[in-house]
This record gives structure tokens, C-alpha cells and sequence, in this order.
């Protein structure tokens, strides 16, 4: 049998390169276990799903990503490859199994399990909060006032220094 581009299956592209698929990035998971287990994807037809290995998507904040392919059938129902990040829990390997048994991209719903997942290629990385900013005003405002305040200390100081030398003659 000759098979079409209509009825190509659902693709995987699965990050494995610079961060994903690393246990120093993301460690306690068994990445080789988790990129057989992709591997062995069947779709409804009982064909294996195609995957392949990308040394870097680019979003390695995501880690560890993978982006599911529409089928033919699926592309040509409006479906797009969907980016998945964070899939590091048996539980998101099942989920996008199953989804790509009902069909996957343009034929079968997101599971509500990998909703919290989707990303993009063009996902930016979340920038980390900082600390309350001050204006340069009120830096110089708090230095001068340190300043002035160890001024103070140290005429306090020899204040007191005085004092004592001054009263222990009399």
C-alpha cells in the first residue's frame, strides 16, 4: 500500500540537546525511559509515530519540550504542531499519548492534563522579580544620610573623648 501525505501520522520532535533531556537540568526524571516511551507511540491506526531527536528547540527554560505534529488528516482539519514544555511526569507522556490516539492537532481536544504545558517557539523566559528599585535620588538621599549620620558618631565621640580628658584633670 502506498501511503499519501493525508494519511501521514502525527509527528514528535523531542528536545534533547544543550538542557532538555539532561539530569543537571532536570534532574529525578529517566530521560531515556521517557524518550523510549515517546518512541512507542501508536497512533489509532496502529502506526508508529515518527519521532526524532533535536539537539535544541531554543526555550531550554521549558525543558524539557516537545512539539506534537498534526497528522495529515489533522493538518488539513486546521491543526498546527503544538509546543509542550515542562513534560516531565509519566502522567504528560500518557496524556499526549492518548491524544494522539484520538487524533491529535485539529481532531482531537487538548487534554485538559498538558493545557498548563502549551508554549511556543517564541517563548520568552519569565523574567525574574527584583527587589524593590529605588530611584538614583533616593540612593543618594540614603549615602548622604549614612554619611552624615557617622559624621554625627564621630563627633560624638570626640565629644566624649574630650569631656573625659577635660574632667579628669580638675
Amino acid at each position: 500500500m502506498v501511503r499519501t501525505i493525508d494519511d501521514a501520522p502525527c509527528r514528535l520532535t523531542v528536545c534533547r540537546g544543550c538542557c532538555c533531556g539532561t539530569r543537571k537540568k532536570v534532574p529525578g526524571v529517566d530521560h531515556e525511559a521517557q524518550l523510549a516511551r515517546l518512541g512507542s507511540i501508536d497512533d489509532h491506526a496502529a502506526r508508529r509515530v515518527p519521532m526524532r531527536t533535536s539537539k535544541c528547540l531554543g526555550i531550554c527554560f521549558q525543558a524539557d519540550v516537545v512539539v506534537v505534529q498534526p497528522s495529515g488528516t489533522g493538518r488539513a482539519a486546521g491543526g498546527r504542531p503544538v509546543w509542550l514544555g515542562r513534560i516531565t511526569d509519566d502522567e504528560l507522556l500518557e496524556a499526549i499519548d492518548d491524544w494522539i490516539f484520538e487524533g491529535g492537532p485539529g481532531l482531537a481536544p487538548l487534554p485538559e492534563a498538558l493545557v498548563d504545558h502549551v508554549t511556543s517557539k517564541d517563548a520568552k523566559k519569565p523574567k525574574k522579580p527584583k527587589g524593590a528599585k529605588h530611584s538614583k535620588a533616593e540612593k543618594k538621599k540614603r549615602k548622604k544620610d549614612k554619611k552624615r549620620e557617622k559624621e554625627k558618631k564621630a563627633k560624638a565621640e570626640k565629644r566624649e573623648k574630650k569631656a573625659g580628658k577635660g574632667g579628669g584633670a580638675a
